[in-house]
This record gives C-alpha cells, structure tokens and sequence, in this order.
C-alpha cells in the first residue's frame, strides 16, 4: 500500500482543502477520462476522502443536469452526467462554480462518485465507493476508522 494510514475520525470539521500528491486515475466506457497528478482532496470528519479533478484533466462529455444540493461549508453543487467511451454514467460527477471563500480553490473541479465508475484509484490502491445513496467519498485500504454513510450514520 502506498498511501499513509489515516483515520476518518480524526479529519477536520469544518472540512479542509489539500493537494494530492498520489496519481488519480478514473475509467468510465474503457476510456481514461482522468489521469492526473493535480487533484485536491476535501478531509472532513467521518468521511472518506471526496477528490476534485481540475476540468482540464477531464476527458469526458459532461451533460449538465438541473438538480442542485447546497453544502453548508462549499455552497451549491451541480451535477452532470458522464459519458466516455460506450458508457453514460447517469448524475455520476458534480462541481463548485461559485463556492464559498474557504473553498475557492475547488471552483470548477470535478468530483466523481466512484461507484458509478468502472473504476478510481488514489496511487496504486483501487476505491470503493462511500457506503449510502448521497455520499461521494473515495475508500482506500488505508483508512481507518468509522467513515459516514452507513446505515444508521446519515445525520451524524
């Protein structure tokens, strides 16, 4: 395993901003739709790891949907299906246009909800996806801890 042992349960609240010096992979339809070394992830207590992709490394068609959510530390989220090769993953990638001060610096990054992916990977290690309907973190062999999710943990 490449990456550090990290425990969930001791990210931040509110939630912080970090590069990632790991290389991120993401396959949708057999085609490399992300390849890069210049993501940024968000740490916040009891979540895996959620990673936002620079929309330059993206090599995807993004269908803009019109649903929205509203995140009480990054603002309002948009959603987009992705299409790459013979696939469409239906509502699989959301992003920040205007977010809030303390989080300019994901504006326009892509984050995807590896479940809906034929495959994510931080480094070496492949993602599962977060356990739960709404989440989009990414789970990795080296975390450690109670990540949210779950039934029963939704509203802790």
């Amino acid at each position: 395993m490449d990456l550090p042992i990290e425990n969930v349960q001791s990210y931040p609240r509110p939630p912080i901003v970090e590069p990632v010096p790991q290389r991120i992979l993401v396959v949708l339809g057999s085609v490399e739709i992300v390849d890069t070394t210049r993501a940024l992830r968000v740490l916040e207590t009891h979540h895996p790891p959620t990673y936002y992709i620079p929309p330059e490394d993206v090599n995807a068609h993004l269908r803009r949907l019109p649903q929205s959510t509203l995140c009480e530390w990054k603002g309002a989220a948009t959603y987009f299906d992705v299409s790459a090769g013979t696939r469409t993953a239906r509502a699989a990638a959301w992003r920040y246009s205007l977010p809030t001060a303390e989080f300019q610096s994901l504006k326009d990054h892509l984050a995807f909800y590896p479940g809906k992916m034929d495959l994510c990977q931080v480094g070496s290690e492949r993602v599962d996806p977060q356990a739960g309907k709404f989440y989009g973190g990414w789970v990795t062999p080296n975390l450690q801890g109670m990540p949210k999710g779950a039934p029963g943990t939704e509203h802790w």
